[in-house]
């Protein structure tokens, strides 16, 4: 017969299991809830994660550069000062269709508020981001990064980028504050990461 104490440790597995689905179920937005209560430091849930980096923890500056579909120059000069969100993404990557109308919607809720947003394109030519553009609604502006890999080149050397989409948040002297990996999970938790990152002392 199996000893106590390790059927006592599966049984406690078991139900920490089923209190957890529970507990998911009874939630209508558990991702943005855990976040916005504080407790989600390095939270991991299927492929979305978010990290936040203290500010006396964060690196050097990130400077880039590139042309953007429209084939105008942008550079971290242009975005200096405020707070910027950089998002990498291409567009037959399928989370990066459903999170569109999100960061949209924080760059709507934020433009007029020194917040600048950024999308890095990392595998396709200018006319197919145009029409990602106006097939999504996406407003803001976006690097067309494929033929020289410099602006992820330039951000992968202060954070990883180990998945598309990947989503920084830029702090006013342009440090990473902020990298959700993974499908933005709801306009909320980056709403909120920008929100705080723009009230911090410049």
């Amino acid at each position: 017969m199996p000893p106590a104490a390790p059927l006592r440790r599966a049984a406690a597995a078991v139900v920490a299991v089923v209190l957890g689905a529970s507990l998911a179920a009874c939630s209508n937005d558990p991702v943005a809830e855990q976040y916005l209560s504080g407790d989600n430091k390095g939270y991991i849930a299927g492929d979305f994660r978010v990290d936040e980096i203290a500010p006396d923890e964060r690196g050097e500056p990130v400077e880039w550069a590139g042309e953007t579909e429209h084939g105008e120059e942008l550079t971290s000069a242009d975005t200096a000062g405020g707070v910027t969100v950089v998002n990498f993404w291409y567009a037959a990557c399928g989370p990066c269709i459903v999170e569109a109308p999100d960061l949209e919607a924080v760059w709507q809720e934020y433009q007029g508020d020194e917040v600048s947003f950024v999308g890095v394109n990392t595998y396709d030519q200018a006319d197919t981001a145009r029409a990602f553009a106006a097939d999504n609604g996406v407003t803001y502006p976006s690097i067309i990064d494929v033929n020289t890999g410099s602006v992820k080149l330039a951000f992968a050397a202060a954070t990883p980028i180990q998945a598309t989409p990947t989503t920084l948040v830029l702090d006013r002297e342009g440090r990473v504050a902020a990298r959700i990996i993974g499908k933005l999970e709801g306009a909320s938790i980056l709403s909120t990461l920008v929100r705080e990152t723009l009230e911090e002392t410049a």
